[in-house]
């Protein structure tokens, strides 16, 4: 066995590179992999290959591809081949000694039937039109630890940036707010009109929007700086009027009650939060998760023991990354802590929406 190689209770485990993979795969024998497994750069989400040893160890009677975000508590089947329910026990067994909250089963070659027969849920598919192998049209969800997670709806930003918008609709829609068929592209880029700082959207300019598309849901603003964010890669110029847009939407926000609460907004109370069924729209940097220091906005909206269950609008498709990894995805609470601090400003941004 390789040093390379892990031997979890049911598998073997090893990385998945391009050099490496041909190898690898003569082990499979007869069992053919789909084009998908090499078509894309899938290594800055760690990929691996989960196998299962025949009676000779040299051969494997069955395999799953699995990635994953870096700093996530979750693994994602991409494909499984040969005993599939062989690979699948395996897949579950190394997530387990791993100690992570779910496994996630991308939709290409799993069918429903399999899938539940094997402990996995059935996931919404998302309300955005998926472009030609951008992602599957099913997916499916394990959870380890008996854990029950609400399902939004889950729709991916169409813009590089309405993610604060469309995390918005997305709480609105969990919360019974807004009906799902009404999370189209037009409430997108209308409720991105109405919050955007051009073009990202700051904590206040979005608490202030949301309020002003759902009266009857209480808004608060955490933001523990007094002054405008998310300028420092704009020139002189372009961040002087951003600024006073800024400090516009601060006075609107005195005139349709919002407050604007200037502490820092620690995990605990984000779950505490969650815990009377507010949705927390968090700004956090793309670094950890996809390897660019980038501000975005996700919707915190669910627990479980040691994560918070995030929707993120975005997925990098350039290295394998679908809905599937976007949707229910549970982050440990020290790594979307580190997430939550952006730089080079150091400051924290959040908007809390209450059911009406």
């Amino acid at each position: 066995m390789s040093r390379q190689e892990e031997k979890p209770a049911q598998g073997i485990v090893v990385p998945f590179a391009a050099d490496t993979a041909p190898a690898l795969l003569e082990r499979l024998g007869g069992h053919d992999v789909p084009e998908r497994w090499h078509s894309v750069d899938r290594s800055a989400h760690a990929p691996r290959i989960v196998a299962v040893p025949g009676a000779d160890a040299e051969r494997w009677t069955a395999a799953a591809l699995v990635s994953a975000r870096p700093h996530t508590a979750y693994l994602k089947i991409v494909d499984a081949v040969g005993d599939v329910p062989a690979a699948v026990a395996a897949v579950l067994a190394h997530a387990r000694r791993l100690g992570l909250a779910q496994v996630k089963w991308e939709g290409w070659t799993a069918r429903p039937e399999d899938a539940a027969a094997l402990g996995f849920t059935p996931l919404t598919p998302p309300l955005t039109p998926l472009e030609e192998g951008a992602g599957p049209a099913a997916g499916h969800v394990r959870w380890l630890h008996g854990d029950v997670v609400a399902e939004p709806p889950y729709y991916g930003q169409t813009t590089h940036f309405t993610c604060g918008a469309v995390t918005a609709l997305i709480a609105a829609a969990h919360a019974g707010m807004l009906p799902k068929e009404a999370l189209d592209r037009e409430s997108e880029l209308t409720l991105w009109r109405d919050a955007t700082n051009f073009p990202a959207c700051e904590p206040v300019g979005l608490g202030v929007a949301a309020r002003r598309a759902w009266p009857s849901s209480p808004v608060t603003v955490h933001l523990d700086v007094d002054r405008p964010v998310l300028l420092d890669h704009h020139s002189e110029d372009e961040r002087e009027w951003r600024a006073l847009l800024q400090r516009a939407s601060r006075r609107q926000a005195g005139h349709v009650g919002v407050p604007v609460d200037p502490r820092p907004l620690p995990m605990t109370a984000i779950r505490s939060a969650i815990g009377r069924r507010e949705n927390v729209l968090l700004l956090v940097s793309l670094a950890r998760m996809q390897g660019f220091d980038v501000p975005h906005w996700v919707l915190c909206h669910g627990t479980v023991p040691g994560a918070v269950v995030i929707e993120d609008p975005w997925a990098n498709g350039a290295v394998g990354d679908t809905w599937v990894d976007a949707h229910l995805l549970p982050v440990p609470d020290a790594s979307l802590d580190t997430m939550a601090t952006l730089s080079p400003d150091r400051f924290r941004g959040a908007v809390t929406m209450r059911p009406a």
